[in-house]
């Protein structure tokens, strides 16, 4: 059978099919649950929450669900040079923004900026709480992390945007390896070499990994409907990760201007890769915001205190009805997406890949 794959196999799934995990609030127990319970992975980006809340989310989707799911972490919370930040740093990114702030009428948030929790304190609390999955992105845990999560039974699932990080993550003896093309909305997980020199897009990396490494692979980016999920298993992948189509249903906990946008991208502008929205690359939707922020001369912070002024931008611009002033995270597939419920969409996903291997 097209679902019975190695991926199934260990992590206990009926199908070959992942939602991506949203960070910035944008997940939902909800969502997790209700993708879980059809039979795939459901997945909850806990970025940037405080330890209690990462257990009170577990407990949440605990009470929804026996099914296995995913809760995602970053292993960088914050770029190196975050920790040197100037007032001067500080004021001239202001600054680059400035014409924004003054046309919404908000003042910028104040110097200096809170770095949010560690990830050495949340993946604490992650293991405490013992979800079936870990995932992460932006790096590999330190080895007594890893020991600590296979002592509790939390299967580990790792992100790679190339086949050096493919293999990294092997080596560090993850259950799966996340192979994430340079169609995925969000961010870039990239960690051995820069964001920028690790684009490679799924139809390529896949196969690459598949052939460099044993450990089961899901593949991501660019897959949103059933005919992605085929394809990538046609590759090598055991299983499809899907993200934007995830996130435009009602389920999730994207704000409905950003669900409507995605629902809408077959008329939009398309997507741009920029480190303008949180100072790290990652692929959203092109609009007056994005194009602002976009310059290659422009003024800006490290992650995440760069994301720190977009998030007052976003809050203003939303209470104004100004969409095109918000970062909305996209990939490259939006304008395929079709479905506004997770069920509606993971019976398609399910049904239309199934009728590919018929």
């Amino acid at each position: 059978m097209w679902n019975d794959t190695p991926l199934t196999a260990r992590l206990s799934l009926r199908y070959p099919i992942v939602q991506g995990p949203f960070g910035g609030g944008m997940s939902s127990p909800r969502l997790a649950a209700t993708v879980s319970n059809a039979g795939g992975l459901g997945s909850f980006g806990a970025q940037g929450m405080l330890p209690d809340r990462i257990r009170g989310v577990v407990a949440e989707i605990r009470e929804q669900t026996g099914a296995p799911f995913a809760v995602n972490l970053w292993v960088s919370t914050a770029d190196a040079r975050a920790e040197d930040i100037s007032r001067a740093d500080y004021d001239a990114a202001v600054a680059a923004l400035d014409p924004l702030f003054t046309e919404l009428g908000i003042e910028p948030p104040a110097f200096p900026p809170s770095a949010g929790p560690a990830f050495e304190a949340q993946v604490d609390a992650l293991i405490d709480a013992r979800p079936p999955i870990f995932s992460f992105i932006f790096g590999v845990p330190a080895p007594a992390i890893l020991d600590r999560c296979r002592s509790a039974g939390i299967r580990t699932v790792g992100a790679a945007t190339t086949v050096d990080e493919a293999r990294a993550l092997e080596a560090a003896g993850v259950d799966a390896i996340v192979a994430t093309g340079a169609e995925a909305g969000g961010h870039r997980p990239s960690f051995l070499r820069s964001a920028e020199a690790s684009l490679m897009g799924t139809l390529a990396l896949v196969p690459q990994v598949a052939d460099a490494v044993r450990v089961p692979i899901i593949a991501a980016g660019g897959i949103a409907d059933g005919r992605g999920v085929a394809a990538v298993l046609a590759l090598g992948a055991h299983a499809a990760q899907i993200g934007s189509a995830f996130l435009a249903c009602d389920e999730s906990n994207a704000h409905p201007a950003h669900r409507a946008a995605l629902r809408r991208s077959a008329h939009g502008a398309g997507t741009l890769l920029t480190r303008g929205f949180t100072g790290r690359l990652g692929r959203g939707m092109r609009n007056v915001l994005a194009e602002a922020v976009e310059s290659p001369t422009l003024a800006r912070l490290p992650y995440p205190f760069q994301g720190h002024l977009i998030a007052a931008l976003k809050q203003a611009a939303l209470a104004h009805g100004r969409d095109d002033l918000v970062p909305f995270w996209s990939g490259q597939a939006a304008p395929l997406i079709t479905h506004t419920s997770a069920p509606a969409l993971f019976e398609a996903l399910v049904r239309d890949a199934a009728r590919v291997f018929s």
